[in-house]
Parts: C-alpha cells; structure tokens; sequence
C-alpha cells in the first residue's frame, strides 16, 4: 500500500505544482472552499504517503460547528489533523489560522469521535498540516506533529 501511495501522491504533487492549488475562475467563496478541498486532498496523500493510515475525512458532528478535516493512524497514535491551505502571501502563514478558538472546537469533535467509538483509551494528536501553494511552483508542506493539546 505505500507504494500505491506514493504512486497517486507523485501525480498529486505534478498536478498542484503544474495547475496550483487554487481554482482559475470561481467566485470568492466558491473559491475558497475549493482550494480547501484541493488543499485536503494534497493533505491525505501526502500524510499516505508518510504512513498515515487515514481512517475519515471531514468529520463533522450534529452538535458543534466546523470539522475535523483527517483522523488517521499514525502507528499507535490517532491523529486529529487540521488542514491550512494558502495561495496568496496575505493572511500570513496557514498555520496562524488554528488559533485557540479552533483548537477548542476540534478538541470537542475529537471527544466526541473518541466516545462514539469507545476509544478514550487510544493515545491521540493534533497535528497541523500547513500548505502554500502558489501557482506554478509545489505546494510547500509544514507538518506540525502535537501542535498543541487537548485539554
């Protein structure tokens, strides 16, 4: 499986540096949500590709706001993972965008994962996965492992 992996991240990673990250014609919203979506899917091959298994994408619950956008395996530990995509120099960094509002809210989606599949016993992370993606050029990846905690 990890060479299958590697395989699809490869023509993942041609394609985002030859097209981008970003859609060409969309309107705002519309645009944003699709460089996420693009974003995401760069994100689970590339966490593959490091030996992820990922076991749900876009984890949502009927009682809190937002998403959880990868839980997978990473050897004996569940890791939550945020995914931050930036095509444009503005905002500053992706990773500045998981502030301490967010991390609440996915920590709360994270509880709430673990109890519905009576896992409180597994040993779990939040990882953060930052991406820049600018047109022409491979989408930079900054991996946060435990970028911060969940209490």
């Amino acid at each position: 499986m990890a060479l299958f992996a590697r395989a699809v991240f490869g023509v993942v990673d041609w394609l985002a540096a030859r097209r981008g990250l970003a859609p060409e014609a969309a309107g705002e919203a519309e645009a944003r949500r699709e460089t996420g979506v693009r974003g995401e899917t760069y994100a689970y091959w590339y966490l593959r590709r490091q030996g992820y298994t990922i076991v749900r994408r876009n984890y949502r619950t009927p009682h809190r706001r937002g998403e959880i956008d990868l839980i997978g395996w990473d050897g004996p530990v569940l890791a939550f993972v945020e995914v931050k995509t930036r095509t444009t120099a503005t905002g500053g960094p992706p990773e500045r965008a998981v502030d301490a509002a967010k991390q609440q809210e996915l920590v709360g989606m994270a509880r709430d994962y673990l109890a519905r599949r009576q896992l409180a016993d597994v040993p779990t992370r939040f990882d953060v996965l930052a991406l820049e993606a600018k047109a022409g050029a491979a989408p930079r990846v900054r991996l946060h492992k435990g970028a911060f905690g969940g209490g």
